[in-house]
């Protein structure tokens, strides 16, 4: 029998087309609006299969719901939107797309950072408002960048790749905070292993690159920006309630920190009277860290393929619970 899969999204064709070619009944929602739980849970029901994004809630209520489910694969680095203590003890294995949106992701951080430290959108806004008057020789004056120090929370596949572009142009040392040391990591950047306080009171720059846990979640909060330098910037491209966004902009309105560049916020969307987006230097970006044509291709390529192999040899290339397939029996 043909195996059906539900597809959350209008994903690039790029995995789409693979997913094609293959002997699966496809089901992809077409609406110009993300599914609903319930409508998402109604969908799954009838399928062996789904490709899902972070936007897509895979809680404990869907998965008790959609049981039968035997392979879920994210279009996304992330998985915090999806219950993987219940995926696991159900048996499905997860897939993920590890490291498609690096360089696009760590491209947007590298972006945000120069952004803030010379007030780029709040000057561009001067201008639509109509406020580009004369030369003022000591008028929102920006910061250099050179010879600072950039800290890494969370020196993975992005960070490395923010350091190393941090590196070469700005000749910036670099300071990490992870879990566990990284011995190559440090090798490769010149990089030096700090504890989290050190991490907030040496960074000149400190950009967040870690997964979210209930150990990350709000970690950067009024207390943390209070230990951060008043000439600091504070850059988040990996999860929005990573951070606290009202202990945010009171760090900013107090002078706390210089600045922040976000591509992900806490709540999302962002409501557009958000006092952060009227800050002189704050710069906000609608969550488009992975927003390139290569990435997104990439992503999608590596999101089918987990469905694809999953099928055909019971092996799943990017996988978040490996030690489901141990439990596996081949199909005959």
């Amino acid at each position: 029998m043909k195996k059906r899969i539900l597809v959350s999204r209008q994903f690039p064709d790029a995995g789409i087309s693979l997913l094609k070619k293959e002997d699966f009944l496809l089901t992809i929602w077409e609406k110009q609006r993300p599914m609903t739980q319930n409508e998402l849970i109604e969908q799954a029901k009838s399928h062996d299969a789904i490709l899902c994004t972070l936007t897509d809630r895979i809680d404990k209520h869907f998965l008790e719901q959609c049981s039968l489910l035997e392979i879920i694969s994210q279009f996304a680095v992330g998985y915090d939107n999806i219950d993987i203590d219940m995926a696991t003890r159900l048996g499905i294995p997860v897939g993920f797309t590890p490291d498609a949106m690096s360089e696009a992701t760590a491209d947007i951080a590298f972006g945000l950072m120069i952004a803030v430290a010379r007030k780029m959108f709040f000057l561009h806004k001067t201008i639509i408002k109509g406020q580009w008057g004369y030369f003022n020789p000591t008028g929102n004056l920006g910061i250099e960048l050179k010879n600072k120090t950039l800290g890494i929370f969370g020196l993975g596949r992005i960070g490395v790749k923010m350091a190393q572009r941090c590196k070469n142009a700005y000749n910036m040392d670099i300071i990490y905070h992870n879990r566990t040391r990284d011995k190559d990591a440090e090798k490769l950047l010149n990089a030096s292993y700090v504890e989290f306080d050190d991490l907030l009171s040496k960074s000149d720059v400190l950009s967040v690159h870690c997964a979210l846990t209930k150990e990350t979640k709000e970690i950067f909060n009024g207390t943390a920006f209070k230990k951060m330098k008043p000439s600091a910037i504070f850059i988040n491209t990996a999860r929005g309630p990573i951070h606290h966004e009202k202990d945010l902009a009171h760090a900013l309105q107090k002078g706390d920190i210089w600045g922040t560049g976000l591509d992900v916020t806490n709540p999302e969307p962002m409501q557009q009277d958000n006092p952060l987006l009227s800050m002189e230097n704050a710069c906000i970006l609608p969550h488009v860290g992975s927003g390139t044509i290569e990435a997104r291709n990439q992503m999608s390529v590596l999101a089918a393929t987990n469905i694809i192999q999953f099928y055909k040899n019971r092996q799943v290339p990017h996988i978040v619970n490996p030690e489901v397939l141990e439990h596996l029996i081949p199909e005959t």
